[in-house]
C-alpha cells in the first residue's frame, strides 16, 4: 500500500488491536474474510464506502446498518474504522480487511501454541499443490462448485492441520482474489512472519535437515540478518548435495548443482 493507504492501515490496525484481545479470534478472522469478500463482490458498495469525499460518519452509519447484529462487536468496530479511513484506491479497503483476517487467524494459532505448525503447514500444502496438477485443478477451477472444493479441503485437511491453517487455506481456495493458490499461500505465510517480526527462509536440500542442523542454520541466519528466521525446508534430491537458502530476493547457494551451474556460466562467459 502507498501513501495515504499506509497511514490508514496503521490507524485501522490500532483499532483492530484494541478490540481483538477480548474477541473470539477464529470468529473475527472468518467475519473479516467474509466482509472483504462482500466488498470484492459489491463494487458499488466498496466504492461508496471507500469514497474519501463522503463523510466518515455517513459511511460508518451505512456499515452499522448493514452489519449490525450480523457480526461480532470486534468485527464491526474494525470494519467501521476501515470505512472511516481514507484509501489511495478502493481495493485497499478489502485488502486491509483480509490482511487483518490473516492476523486474527495467526493470533488464534499463537494462543493455541500452533503458530509454527501453521507456517509449516501452509508451506507444505503449497508444495503438495505444486506437485499435484490434478489437485491444483480441482481447487482452482473457477467453474467448479464451491461446495465441492470445501468438501475436498475438509477431507484432505480437517483434523490433520491446525484450525487456523484450514481457515487460511479455505479463504485462498474460495476467494483467490486474483492470486494463484501457491502465491497466496506464500503471501499469507509472509504476513504471519511479519507479525512475529521474523524472516522466512526457503531451504532446498538433498536430504531433510536434522533438528540440530536447523538450529545451527537458524542461529547463523539470525546473526547475519539481525532477526529471527523461520525455516521452510524443501527436500529436493536434484540438488545432489549441500543446500540453498532463499530469503526474499537473496539466494545463498552451496549446492553441488549450483556450483556446477556457476562453472558453466564462467566457461560460457
Amino acid at each position: 500500500m502507498r501513501g495515504l493507504s499506509r497511514t490508514s492501515l496503521a490507524e485501522v490496525e490500532e483499532r483492530f488491536n484494541s478490540v481483538a484481545g477480548g474477541a473470539d479470534l477464529g470468529t473475527l478472522s472468518d467475519e473479516l474474510f467474509a466482509v472483504a469478500d462482500l466488498f470484492d463482490r459489491e463494487h458499488g458498495l466498496r466504492r461508496a464506502l471507500s469514497d474519501s469525499a463522503r463523510p466518515a460518519g455517513k459511511k460508518t452509519e451505512t456499515i452499522g446498518t448493514l452489519l449490525g447484529g450480523k457480526v461480532s462487536a470486534a468485527t464491526l468496530a474494525t470494519v467501521e474504522a476501515a470505512v472511516a479511513a481514507k484509501w489511495s484506491r478502493a481495493g485497499d479497503l478489502a485488502d486491509v480487511l483480509e490482511k487483518l483476517g490473516v492476523v486474527a487467524a495467526s493470533a488464534e494459532a499463537e494462543g493455541q501454541g500452533k503458530l509454527d505448525d501453521v507456517e509449516d503447514e501452509l508451506f507444505r500444502f503449497g508444495r503438495i499443490v505444486a506437485a499435484n496438477p490434478e489437485l491444483r485443478r480441482a481447487l482452482t477451477d473457477a467453474s467448479a462448485p464451491v461446495e465441492g472444493k470445501e468438501q475436498l479441503l475438509t477431507s484432505l485437511l480437517a483434523g490433520k492441520v491446525a484450525p487456523s491453517t484450514l481457515r487460511l487455506i479455505t479463504q485462498l481456495v474460495m476467494h483467490p482474489r486474483g492470486r494463484n493458490l501457491e502465491s497466496g499461500l506464500e503471501e499469507f505465510g509472509q504476513l504471519i512472519a511479519q507479525q512475529r517480526q521474523r524472516l522466512v527462509a526457503v531451504v532446498r536440500s538433498a536430504v531433510d535437515l536434522s533438528a540440530e542442523q536447523k538450529q545451527r542454520l537458524m542461529a547463523w541466519l539470525r546473526g547475519s540478518y539481525g532477526r529471527d528466521v523461520h525455516l521452510n525446508v524443501e527436500v529436493d534430491p536434484r540438488v545432489l548435495g549441500g543446500f540453498s537458502v532463499r530469503i526474499g530476493d537473496e539466494l545463498i547457494d552451496t549446492t553441488i548443482v549450483g556450483r556446477i551451474e556457476e562453472v558453466r556460466r564462467r566457461l560460457a562467459g
